[in-house]
């Protein structure tokens, strides 16, 4: 199934189950025998639409227009292994997908359990074994709940805002006029749209470049590993962590954490108070939530070794996430450099089968 519509890119899509198709999108299956339907939309994917469209206000891709194309067929059998050998690493791709899902879900019930319910800390209080942990670091937690600004907390933690856990910058845009700002860019330089593609929050690279002349028009400057990026306007709510040393525009709150608190407990923080942070916005046009509106939301600060104790384990299951990202990235990478090649026969398909689906 592909998209016929839009001013954005048109996307190709493998669809295994039965299916409707809406008048923005097409819906291919072969007329021959000679053709295999795989092969055909690996094919249909690398070649693109989007340079089809015609029109300005909605472009769009007609039918006969795209009928009208011609392509490079090889022998079916050519075809079938070409496209059981894409189909495969696209099989690992969403393998990766389905486990960072459950690694992403394992980090944001741990914050729950820990930080928003209390768990460890009532199952204490009622003379039970907190659950999921071991004895050492149950120890950790007190077993008492206590009256506060933010109604019960566990005793000997405390209120904080968020401006005492992370230092908060936003960025902007130098002038997109100014050659020497971008040519040639060498630093990566973040805008929400960045994130809005993200499926896991992992930021390991921008669409973007700018020049160091470009980075010193951001007061901001560069920020470091570890810096967890917000979303600030529409939409509030994209998070991040920055895997590289990058510098964004002003679509963002940027939390570069205190010394002694994880990036892991900010972005999990970040999820569960999305409501809160949305309430302090403000904007006729859109809403957006300043710095000074962000800074002082109040939340729960947990003592320092149940911070460390969170630190290890969430951020083991992130580590786990971000070489699963980079496996993923290369697999794509190795996927669309492979069919161009093994169609101009630059390499022959039975080569990358004997060598086990690998290029």
């Amino acid at each position: 199934m592909c998209g016929r519509k839009g001013q954005g890119p048109l996307g190709v899509e493998w669809v295994d189950s039965d299916y409707w198709v809406i008048d923005t999108a097409y819906s291919l299956k072969p007329l021959r025998d000679d053709v295999d339907l795989k092969f055909a939309y690996y094919l249909v994917k690398y070649v693109g639409l989007n340079h089809l469209k015609d029109g300005t206000s909605n472009p769009s891709l007609s039918r006969d227009t795209f009928g009208s194309q011609f392509f490079p067929v090889p022998p079916l059998a050519a075809q079938r292994e070409i496209a059981r050998i894409l189909g495969a690493l696209d099989d690992k791709m969403e393998l990766n997908r389905k486990l960072n899902a459950t690694l992403e879900a394992m980090a944001r019930a741990l914050f729950t359990s820990w930080f928003v319910d209390f768990d460890p800390v009532r199952a204490k209080a009622e003379g039970r074994a907190p659950s999921g942990m071991d004895a050492d670091t149950a120890k950790l937690f007190p077993s008492e709940l206590v009256e506060s600004a933010l109604g019960d907390i566990p005793k000997g933690w405390s209120v904080a805002s968020i401006g005492d856990l992370a230092e908060i910058v936003g960025g902007s845009t130098p002038s997109t006029k100014e050659p020497a700002y971008w040519d040639d860019g060498v630093h990566h330089w973040a805008t929400p749209k960045d994130l809005s593609a993200l499926a896991t929050p992992v930021i390991a690279t921008t669409e973007r470049k700018i020049t160091d002349e470009g980075l010193r028009q951001i007061s901001s400057g560069l920020l470091p590993v570890g810096t967890v990026l917000l979303s600030s306007r529409a939409p509030i709510g994209y998070l991040g962590i920055a895997e590289v040393p990058l510098a964004v525009n002003q679509g963002f709150i940027a939390m570069k954490p205190q010394p002694g608190v994880s990036a892991q407990f900010l972005l999990r923080w970040a999820e569960a108070a999305h409501e809160e942070i949305v309430s302090r916005a403000n904007g006729s046009t859109f809403l957006e939530i300043s710095k000074s509106n962000f800074r002082p939301i109040q939340l729960v600060r947990p003592s320092e070794p149940v911070l460390d104790a969170f630190h290890a384990l969430a951020d083991g299951l992130y580590r786990r996430i971000v070489t699963n990202e980079q496996q993923s990235r290369s697999l794509a990478r190795t996927r669309d450099e492979l069919l161009p090649r093994l169609l101009s026969g630059a390499i022959e398909v039975g080569a990358v089968a004997d060598a086990g689906g690998e290029p």
